[in-house]
C-alpha cells in the first residue's frame, strides 16, 4: 500500500511541475548554425568596364564570363591596368575612362598569378624564338623578304616587337600573338599564343588544334604528323569524349584521356614528370636544325639541359601507357632515323655544296639566291625535318613519302647542278630574288 501512495506522489508532482519546466524549455534559444558567404562583388570600375565592353565587344564579354578568371572573380582590371607610367598605356582609352589601361596583356602581367608558369615560359624556344630566328634565318637577316611577307608569315607565329607610337599601338607590330613576341615591358611571349583571350580555356591549350596553328606545313608539319599516327587517329575518333577541364596535375591517362596529344608530350604532368612551360624540356635531339645536335649543343639558343635526362622524363611519359620494350624500341629508332639523316644525306651533301663555294662556284654573297642554295636549304628545311618528326612521333608517310624518298630525289638535283658547275667552270646563276627588301638591321631582343 506505501509503495502505491509513492508512486501516485511521483505522478501528482510531474503533473504540477511540468507546465512551469514547460514554460522555462521554451525560453530556451534554438542551436543557430553557422554560415559562411564569400563575397563575390567588384568594384565600380571593373563593373564599367564589363558594362561598356558589353556593348562594344560582345563575344569579349562572353568568352570572359565563361571563363575560370571570371569565376574566381577576375576581371578586366586585373589583367589590364597599368601604371600611367607605363610605355604601353592606351591614349585611345583615355577618352572613355581615366584609369590607364594597356590592350597588352604580358607573360609579366600573367605571373602575378602564374609566377611558375611565367618562370619555364620565358627559358623556352617559344619565348625566344624572334632571337633565334634572327641568328639563323637567311630569310631575315640578308633581307630575302620584304616587310609586309615578315609581318604576315614569319612574325605572325614568331611575334616580332610591339611598338608604340604616339601612345598607340603601331599597326606594323599589332595586333600580335607571336609565341616570341617582344612586349613593350621587356617581356617575351604572349599566353594567349596557346590560351585564346578571352576565355583562356585549358581545353584549348591541351587540344593538338592550339599547336597546329603554327606547327603545320612543308618544313615543320607536326600537326599533319600527329593526325597521321595512332595518337591522333585514336583522337580524332574518340576525342569529343574525353574530358578536357581536369585542374592541372589531375588530367590523367586512362581516366581522362586515351591518347596522347602534344601538350601531354611535352607540357603535361603525367607518370612522375612534373609538368613544364618549357616545351625545350624532355627534348633529346634538336630534330629542327640542319644537322641534328643536342639541344645543349645548338649554337643559337644553347638549352640548359642534359640530354639523358630529358630522353628519360619523354620515355616515362611514353611508360604511361606503354611497355619498357615497346618504348624502348621507338627511341631506338628514333636515334637510327637521326644518324641515317646526318651521315648518308646532310653531311655529304653540305660538303660537295661548301666545296662549290670554295672554288668560287656559288657565293656567299646572299644564302638564298643561287638554286643550289635553294635546294640545299630545302633538303633539311622541308624533307629532312619531315623524316626526323616523322620518326619521332610515328607517322610512316611523312618518315618516308614526304621525308626520305623526297631527299632522295633532292640529293639527285644537289648532285646534278654540282656535276653542271663543275663541268661548265663557270659560277651558279644569281637570281633576282622577288619581294627582297626587308631590313637587315638586327633587333635589340633585351628591351
Amino acid at each position: 500500500m506505501k509503495t502505491v501512495q509513492i508512486a501516485l506522489y511521483l505522478i501528482l508532482t510531474a503533473l504540477l511541475t511540468m507546465p512551469a519546466y514547460a514554460k522555462e524549455t521554451s525560453q530556451l534559444k534554438a542551436p543557430q548554425y553557422k554560415t559562411y558567404r564569400i563575397e563575390s562583388t567588384i568594384s565600380e570600375d571593373a563593373q564599367s568596364c564589363i558594362d561598356c565592353h558589353s556593348e562594344m565587344s560582345k563575344g569579349l564579354i562572353a568568352d570572359w564570363a565563361k571563363s575560370r578568371h571570371a569565376h574566381a572573380n577576375i576581371t578586366c582590371i586585373d589583367c589590364h591596368q597599368a601604371s600611367a607610367a607605363d610605355k604601353d598605356v592606351s591614349a585611345t582609352h583615355a577618352d572613355y575612362s581615366e584609369i590607364p589601361v594597356s590592350a597588352i596583356v604580358s607573360p609579366k602581367d600573367c605571373s602575378r598569378c602564374h609566377p611558375a608558369e611565367a618562370a619555364e615560359y620565358a627559358k623556352s624556344k617559344h619565348a625566344n624564338t624572334l632571337e633565334i630566328i634572327w641568328k639563323i634565318d637567311g630569310w631575315l637577316n640578308d633581307g630575302m623578304n620584304n616587310e609586309i611577307e615578315r609581318i604576315t608569315g614569319c612574325y605572325a607565329c614568331h611575334g616580332s616587337i610591339v611598338k608604340i607610337k604616339d601612345g598607340k599601338l603601331d599597326p606594323a607590330t599589332w595586333p600580335n600573338v607571336g609565341v616570341g613576341r617582344i612586349n613593350p615591358d621587356g617581356s617575351k611571349g604572349s599566353c594567349s599564343s596557346c590560351h585564346t583571350r578571352h576565355k583562356f580555356s585549358i581545353e584549348e591549350a591541351r587540344k593538338p588544334e592550339a599547336c597546329g596553328q603554327c606547327h603545320l606545313g612543308p618544313d615543320h608539319p607536326q600537326i599533319e604528323i600527329y593526325k597521321e599516327s595512332k595518337h591522333g587517329a585514336i583522337y580524332d575518333a574518340e576525342g569529343h569524349t574525353w574530358k578536357w577541364d581536369s585542374a592541372p596535375g589531375t588530367w590523367t591517362p586512362g581516366t581522362d584521356y586515351r591518347a596522347p596529344t602534344c601538350s601531354v608530350c611535352h607540357m603535361s604532368g603525367i607518370n612522375g614528370v612534373k609538368a613544364t612551360h618549357d616545351v625545350t624540356e624532355r627534348l633529346a635531339w634538336e630534330t629542327q636544325a640542319p644537322l641534328t645536335v643536342r639541344p645543349n649543343e645548338f649554337k643559337p639558343w644553347p638549352a640548359d639541359t642534359d640530354p639523358t635526362e630529358e630522353r628519360n622524363k619523354m620515355k616515362d611519359v611514353c611508360l604511361a601507357c606503354h611497355s619498357q620494350a615497346w618504348t624502348d624500341g621507338h627511341f631506338n629508332r628514333l636515334d637510327a632515323t637521326i644518324e641515317n639523316y646526318n651521315e648518308v644525306y646532310y653531311k655529304p651533301m653540305k660538303k660537295l655544296v661548301d666545296e662549290m663555294y670554295e672554288k668560287k662556284l656559288l657565293s656567299k654573297d646572299k644564302p638564298l639566291d643561287e638554286k643550289l642554295e635553294i635546294e640545299m636549304y630545302e633538303l633539311w628545311h622541308h624533307e629532312g625535318r619531315r623524316a626526323r618528326f616523322g620518326a619521332a612521333m610515328m607517322a610512316p608517310d611523312y618518315a618516308w613519302w614526304h621525308g626520305f624518298y623526297e631527299m632522295k630525289k633532292r640529293c639527285m638535283e644537289i648532285e646534278t647542278e654540282v656535276e653542271h658547275l663543275l663541268k661548265s667552270g663557270k659560277p651558279a646563276k644569281k637570281f633576282n630574288v622577288r619581294g627582297t627588301g626587308g631590313s637587315t638591321k638586327k633587333p635589340n631582343f633585351t628591351k
